[in-house]
């Protein structure tokens, strides 16, 4: 069994938060193949290839669904029962750096956007993204062109073993 190394997936998403690492696949919405990379980076495993429909993984200029998009990203760690798991919270407050942020912004029932949990100040969550690279940005993203009334959020605690 292995841990999660939130501190190395944090400290991922710091040196990558503005640019985009040579070593990977470069998306035109790269929100989640940034967020996948940090896990990766963290211990996170993957598995499941070559079913793209399944598992989480990426290799030979291919990649699962829940590897860069957020939807599938986010359907992957709710029924996630071997490798990378998380547990879905109630609220930000209980996350924790290495921890993920998930955003529906239309309110439609799908995700759009996803973010990592960089650092927590006054107890409120502050994140990194890409696609509209951003570092340190609070939590609800209501400064976004994107975000809307009808915004919905997913909080997923990261597990720490795998």
């Amino acid at each position: 069994m292995a841990t999660y190394n939130r501190a190395a997936a944090v400290a991922y998403a710091e040196k990558w938060w503005n640019s985009n690492n040579p070593a990977f696949p470069i998306f035109d919405v790269d929100c989640t193949n940034y967020i996948s990379q940090c896990l990766l980076a963290g211990g996170a495993p993957m598995r499941g290839k070559p079913n793209r429909e399944k598992g989480w993984w990426l290799g030979n200029n291919t990649w699962s669904f829940s590897w860069s998009t957020p939807h599938s990203l986010r359907w992957y760690l709710a029924g996630s029962t071997i490798g990378l798991q998380a547990t879905q919270v109630d609220t930000p407050t209980k996350l924790i750096p290495g921890d993920l942020i998930f955003y529906d912004f239309q309110g439609d029932g799908r995700y759009d956007h996803s973010t990592i949990v960089t650092s927590i100040q006054n107890g409120m969550p502050y994140v990194n993204a890409h696609t509209n690279n951003s570092r340190n940005r609070f939590w609800d993203y209501t400064n976004s062109y994107a975000h809307t009334p009808n915004t919905r959020y997913i909080f997923f605690h990261v597990k720490d073993q795998f």
